[in-house]
């Protein structure tokens, strides 16, 4: 049976108290697979760019997948279980877990502005099968081009590629009896908008004051 209800999920710092983009960034410097003064830098400009709203998406998804050209998919597949030990696995936090336990018995979707490769195995370890996130370029023999796939999954472009994901599996938002929205930034009020049931979850002090205007409900499942 078809759910009737639609549960979406951002990730960074609504199932995760963490940016999982800004950490994967943080985790190449600490173990030297980048230059670690060059990039923490260009890293950390990009995500003011993200806080303030202003971020071209297509240009930090390539400079972000253009530092993992230089590796093979067997070294990125190892440096990633690290990544997932030492930093994701500690953030994945109960509350987080049952707030994806409330809606067991919908049909449940992450969609992210990080890329699929930092995200999909994040995605897999909350149990969540369905996720639309930026999808990098991958050559023949398997290897990250660096190059970004079609349109960014930030913004209005969450947006697009849900709909897309709905045409591809011959459905429509309005065939859900309900369709729930979880999001911390007010960079996804495109989405939010569009959902039946909007949440604004942690959410950054834009999306709490349009959540208020709005009369949506606000949820807060971490301490930060």
């Amino acid at each position: 049976m078809t759910p009737s209800r639609l549960a979406i999920f951002d990730l960074d710092h609504t199932l995760l108290p963490i940016d999982s983009d800004y950490e994967w960034g943080q985790f190449l410097c600490r173990i030297g697979a980048v230059d670690a003064t060059w990039f923490a830098q260009r890293n950390d400009d990009f995500y003011r760019q993200y806080q303030a709203g202003c971020l071209d998406a297509r240009e930090y998804l390539e400079f972000a997948l253009g530092t993992l050209a230089q590796f093979t998919p067997s070294q990125l597949t190892q440096m990633h279980a690290q990544f997932m030990h030492e930093v994701i696995e500690p953030a994945l936090l109960p509350a987080a877990r049952a707030l994806l336990a409330q809606h067991a018995h919908d049909l449940v979707m992450i969609i992210t502005a990080t890329n699929r490769f930092v995200t999909e195995p994040i995605a897999r370890a909350l149990g969540v099968a369905h996720l639309l996130a930026a999808n990098p370029e991958i050559s023949p023999d398997g290897r990250l081009t660096g190059k970004l796939i079609g349109n960014p999954t930030s913004g209005a472009g969450k947006v697009e590629h849900l709909h897309a994901w709905l045409t591809q599996h011959q459905t429509t938002l309005d065939s859900f009896e309900r369709s729930y929205f979880y999001s911390d930034s007010h960079n996804d009020i495109p989405l939010l908008e569009l959902v039946s049931h909007p949440v604004a979850t942690n959410p950054n002090a834009q999306l709490s004051a349009h959540a208020q205007a709005r009369g949506w409900p606000i949820l807060k499942i971490f301490n930060d």
